[in-house]
């Protein structure tokens, strides 16, 4: 549109204003993608990148000793032989098994939460106290606990005894209990963190709604079923996401304790893939491992996300 100045002269009214905003637009969205850049060159470069080759790679019978001109396409057969791989399915089904240690672990946290919610004093040192096992090193945990699960000398054995059991397990070197005592490790390093989102989540939740559900009459136990648990549905299904997906990724506790010992009893598929790369040198069929770990996470995540819009509140 044009307007008639003073002058006389034409000129096109709001085009000046429209130009600066967009200019403005176009220097944001560069400020914006330079801030992701960083975070953008890091994840292409050590995730997507590495991620695309270990797929290539699981075609090839190739490793990395030999370098590029020991690569040799061999088709599907790496996937083939997973398929007929005892070691691979043992050590899968191990993985299936130690998804248990997540509701276990939310389900202590979140007692706990609600216990130190509600107290009074000492707030801040019990939440130190549980978090503390999260942050500290996995070895040093790991050295711990295998202390504490000593056969012979241990004080979980030596407590055993006293109180009536002549044969108490025998813990990491027993087939049949190894899983567990990682297990029991995995649920106690983990507790702290889910506490303390839980706590998080429940001082989100507002106090109107107990008010509320005091004067109607309903008693602590119906207000936490009622009122609590369905407001920490979105807390619940990020901790049981990311627990998850932390199961399968589980490593230095077997590294470092059984070495997937004994008999296999304790290998995962990272601990089973670390042997088959480096330690077996063959980069092409742990590749191939790889690739079924991430469709496999992948898979359990989408489902756990359908499954969401059933039992989630927003």
């Amino acid at each position: 549109m044009e307007v008639i100045t003073e002058e006389g002269t034409a000129k096109r009214s709001g085009s000046p204003g429209i130009s600066k905003m967009r200019k403005q637009s176009f220097y944001d969205n560069i400020a914006g993608y330079l801030f992701i850049a960083p975070m953008l060159i890091l994840t292409v470069t050590l995730v997507i990148i590495p991620i695309l080759l270990s797929g290539v790679i699981s075609f090839s019978n190739w490793n990395f000793v030999s370098g590029l001109d020991g690569f040799q396409f061999v088709g599907l057969d790496n996937y083939t032989r997973l398929v007929q791989d005892e070691s691979f399915h043992r050590s899968l089904f191990n993985n299936l098994i130690m998804i248990a240690v997540v509701p276990v672990a939310m389900f202590l946290a979140l007692v706990l939460a609600v216990l130190i919610n509600k107290a009074t004093y000492f707030k801040t040192f019990f939440k130190v106290i549980y978090f503390m096992p999260f942050i500290s090193s996995f070895v040093a945990i790991a050295l711990l606990w295998r202390v504490l699960y000593h056969p012979n000398n241990g004080p979980i054995n030596g407590f055993l005894r006293s109180i009536g059991f002549e044969h108490p397990p025998m813990w990491l070197a027993d087939p049949k209990f190894a899983l567990i005592s990682v297990m029991i490790i995995m649920v106690w390093t983990s507790l702290g963190f889910n506490m303390v989102i839980y706590l998080a989540g429940l001082q989100n939740i507002s106090r109107d709604l107990y008010e509320a559900a005091d004067v109607d009459g309903a008693s602590p136990l119906r207000q936490f079923f009622r009122i609590t648990l369905p407001m920490l549905s979105p807390t619940s299904f990020f901790l049981l996401i990311t627990g998850v997906v932390g199961s399968f990724k589980v490593f230095d506790l077997i590294m470092v304790l059984t070495g997937g010992g004994p008999a296999g009893s304790t290998s995962v598929i990272v601990y089973y893939l670390y042997e088959v790369a480096f330690v077996n040198l063959e980069s092409g069929y742990a590749s191939a491992m790889g690739i079924i770990l991430l469709i496999l996470i992948l898979l359990v995540t989408l489902f756990q996300w359908v499954g969401q819009k059933k039992w989630v509140n927003y």
